[in-house]
């Protein structure tokens, strides 16, 4: 074999065969697409995701590895795409090890849809979710798209390409995605990304959401740093940024912008909404990882503001979260903070914690958009 390789794939290797499962293929079968009608395009998608329902997009046998999943569904409403749930399962495990809302998962909190590319995630145009996020699978793969919204999604289409014929063994670390939403954090106690992994693995990164509650109080939220605590870190991380937007990749605050590693498609104040790649700086551990983040922000001022002060930021004062110890505008607040972390582990998967129910993950939503048709786009497709 020669080591030419196109993104990290080979050029050609004889022990791989290319795969793909959508709804008119469900299997991935070898020459079974397109046969709903003859070949003349019978059933690309899910005529529609009823409120309540599970549909289960991709079953395969491996070894192999899941290399592009693209997506689009009708109703995308914020509380409606907060409350599709994707989730996915390696080796029969009954615990998933992928759990996240849909437009978390593809880059964006907060149930809006922002055009953005990255190296692992991109949304073109704001409506078509890709997922680039290699999944080696090594005798069975599982994902389920489940409706816990109260309204009917309407119509989905979906396409998931991979690979057969992979070198995956017990020693593989497995993708995993965990959501997590904290709507009042606790004053002085840094937001959980993640915690509780146990194994050898990568952590590859996050998409983090922010809603300012602050946000008429001529405030900055982001000087909190990120932690990462590895392999028995206790009091202290191994590795500790210097403040959010500063992890984010950018500085002095933030505005809207995409990059391939780091960007934040969304800063429509006080939706926030940033992602943050490892892939060029990888974070290795190889018995135990826990990540988070502060929850500090700047008010401008070198003493600590008093009632009266800056009008606005009085309900926080009263209520005990806002506090200063030190000179400087740095100060400690309460946050609503979401997140989704992904990372690679060996099995087995640990159970999650409790995933947010309805209404944690539906609380403060940005007002509704026009989402299931698109007046621009032309003539609107209709149901398969």
């Amino acid at each position: 074999m020669n080591s030419f390789s196109i993104f990290g794939t080979p050029l050609y290797d004889s022990r791989l065969e290319s795969r793909s499962i959508t709804a008119e293929n469900p299997t991935g079968a070898r020459g079974a697409g397109g046969q709903a009608a003859k070949g003349r395009k019978g059933r690309p998608g899910h005529p529609n995701l009823k409120a309540g329902e599970t549909v289960t997009l991709a079953e395969m046998d491996g070894p192999g590895a899941i290399r592009h999943i693209w997506l689009t569904i009708a109703n995308r409403k914020p509380v409606q795409l907060r409350n599709y749930i994707l989730r996915m399962y390696w080796r029969d495990q009954g615990d998933p090890s992928v759990e996240a809302p849909l437009s978390d998962f593809f880059g964006v909190a907060h149930g809006r849809l922002r055009a953005f590319s990255s190296h692992f995630l991109t949304l073109a145009e704001g409506k078509g979710m890709n997922s680039y996020f290699v999944m080696p699978f090594s005798t069975r793969a599982r994902i389920t798209l489940t409706n816990e919204g109260e309204e009917d999604g309407s119509m989905l289409f979906y396409q998931i390409d991979y690979t057969l014929g992979d070198c995956v063994d017990a020693d593989t670390p497995r993708f995993h995605a965990q959501f997590r939403r904290v709507p009042e954090t606790t004053l002085y106690e840094d937001y959980v990304v993640l915690d509780g992994i146990r194994g050898r693995g990568r952590y590859l990164g996050a998409v983090i959401g922010i809603v300012d509650r602050y946000h008429a109080c001529d405030a900055w939220w982001g000087e909190g740093e990120v932690k990462i605590y590895l392999d028995g870190d206790t009091g202290y991380p191994t590795i500790c940024g210097t403040g959010t937007e500063d992890y984010a990749g950018t500085a002095w605050g933030m505005g809207a912008f995409h990059a391939p590693e780091f960007g934040a498609p969304l800063v429509e104040s006080p939706y926030f909404s940033f992602y943050r790649f490892h892939g060029h700086d990888p974070v290795y551990f190889a018995r135990e990882l826990k990540v988070t983040l502060q929850q500090i922000g700047n008010d401008g001022s070198v003493d600590p503001l008093k009632p009266g002060d800056r009008a606005a930021m009085d309900p926080f004062i009263r209520a005990g979260q806002y506090r200063k110890d030190a000179p400087g505008g740095n100060f400690e607040r309460v946050d609503d903070v979401c997140s989704t972390a992904f990372w690679y582990q060996t099995l087995p998967t640990a159970p999650f914690p409790a995933f947010p129910g309805r209404a944690v993950r539906s609380l403060n939503l940005p007002a509704e958009e026009t989402a299931v048709t698109d007046a621009a786009a032309g003539p609107q497709r209709q149901e398969p």
